[in-house]
C-alpha cells in the first residue's frame, strides 16, 4: 500500500502556466518600453510640478503619456476614471503632486 501512495504522489515541478512564460528577450523589450514610459512621464511630470505644487500639493495626478495629458484630483481613484474616460486603452503613470512626485507615503 506504501508503494502505491509513493507513486500516486509526485512533486510536480516549474510554473503553473509553462506556455505563458515570457523569453529573456521580451522581457527586455517589456522592461524598455516600460522605463521609455517612465522617462516621458517623468518629463511631463517635471514640467507641469512647478504650475501645481502650490495649488494641489499632495493630490494625485495621472499622466498620458503620448499627448501628455494629465488628469489631477484629491483622490486617486478620481484622477484614474478621469484618464480612463479620455484614454481608455493608454497606459498611464500616477504622481503625486509634491516635490519628488511619489505616492503613498508610509
Amino acid at each position: 500500500m506504501s508503494k502505491i501512495s509513493e507513486n500516486h504522489r509526485q512533486a510536480r515541478l516549474g510554473r503553473v502556466f509553462p506556455e505563458r512564460q515570457r523569453s529573456p528577450e521580451e522581457l527586455a523589450q517589456r522592461k524598455a518600453e516600460m522605463l521609455a514610459l517612465m522617462k516621458r512621464c517623468d518629463e511631463i511630470f517635471e514640467a507641469a510640478k512647478p504650475k501645481l505644487i502650490d495649488d494641489y500639493y499632495d493630490w494625485f495626478m495621472v499622466i498620458e503619456p503620448e499627448s501628455g495629458d494629465y488628469f489631477i484630483d484629491k483622490d486617486d481613484k478620481v484622477a484614474e476614471q478621469k484618464a480612463d474616460e479620455k484614454y481608455p486603452n493608454a497606459r498611464c503613470v500616477v504622481y503625486c503632486v509634491n516635490e519628488t512626485g511619489a505616492c503613498y507615503r508610509a
